[in-house]
């Protein structure tokens, strides 16, 4: 319920920043679009961007409008228009029906992983609201891998203490062919004498009790003076800790209670 609750809010935080119009968006190669003009019918087309980054237009053949928006294209054409003398005072409209050039990938542990369109401007939480938000197996952090000038960078963005402190610095805003992946949360294990063994989400600050408490306590053999904790150190080398009901449990901590003696 916690991490709904911060979920929801994560989403009135990004609808309250607004979305942009999809007069934003730059076009790029792939994406297909419906161009009209104002009383002139026969002018009209539906046409897909070229790897180039252009179209062909009637009359005025080929126009680049690769990384240009939307407005600034239906500009372009119609300036190109009123300059070769074709039409006076051109209104160009243009309609993108199909949006490819800009796409972010979800990844992971999300409600529904895909390739969605930025048409307009899209943060990290808008475009994760678009896919439905984290899944019940999602961690607290994603991480976002974006090209910028030639340059690939990874960066770890914790969603939950972001939406706790209100502090929406680092919901950076998305770009065509950014990936967001929502790593699976971490996890620890419980065995012996508990009434639900298995692997567990670990939450944040989890102690041994509360361990016990999600294993559902323990059974009527279990005793809590026997509760051991089985931790793996930096070198990969199993020791067995003597577990206090306080103690904060690790990442793949695997939690053992044992059978009372009497």
């Amino acid at each position: 319920m916690k991490r709904l609750a911060l979920w929801i809010m994560a989403a009135v935080l990004a609808c309250s920043a607004g979305f942009a119009s999809a007069a934003d968006v730059l076009l790029g190669p792939g994406d297909v679009l419906k161009l009209s003009v104002y009383g002139s019918p026969d002018l009209g087309l539906e046409t897909r961007v070229s790897e180039a980054g252009e179209i062909t237009f009637p009359l005025i053949g080929a126009v680049a409008v690769g990384g240009l928006s939307v407005a600034a294209a239906e500009k372009k054409i119609g300036g190109l228009l009123e300059g070769g003398g074709f039409i006076r005072k051109a209104q160009v409209n243009i309609i993108v029906s199909a949006l490819q050039s800009q796409q972010v990938s979800v990844l992971g542990q999300v409600n529904r992983p895909g390739r969605y369109p930025l048409e307009g401007r899209r943060s990290m939480l808008d475009v994760l609201a678009m896919a439905g938000g984290l899944s019940a197996d999602g961690g607290d952090s994603v991480s976002l891998i974006r090209k910028r000038n030639g340059k690939t960078t990874k960066e770890s963005v914790d969603i939950v203490d972001m939406v706790r402190s209100a502090d929406l610095n680092r919901d950076y805003d998305m770009a065509g062919n950014d990936v967001i992946f929502v790593e699976r949360a971490p996890r620890f294990y419980i065995y012996g004498e508990v009434q639900r063994p298995g692997a567990f989400r670990l939450e944040r600050s989890m102690t041994v009790l509360q361990a016990l408490s999600v294993g559902g306590g323990l059974t009527q053999r279990g005793t809590e003076r026997g509760v051991r904790i089985k931790r793996r150190d930096e070198a990969g080398k199993l020791e067995v800790i003597s577990a206090k009901h306080d103690d904060l449990l690790q990442v793949d901590d695997v939690v053992y209670v044992q059978e009372s003696l009497f």
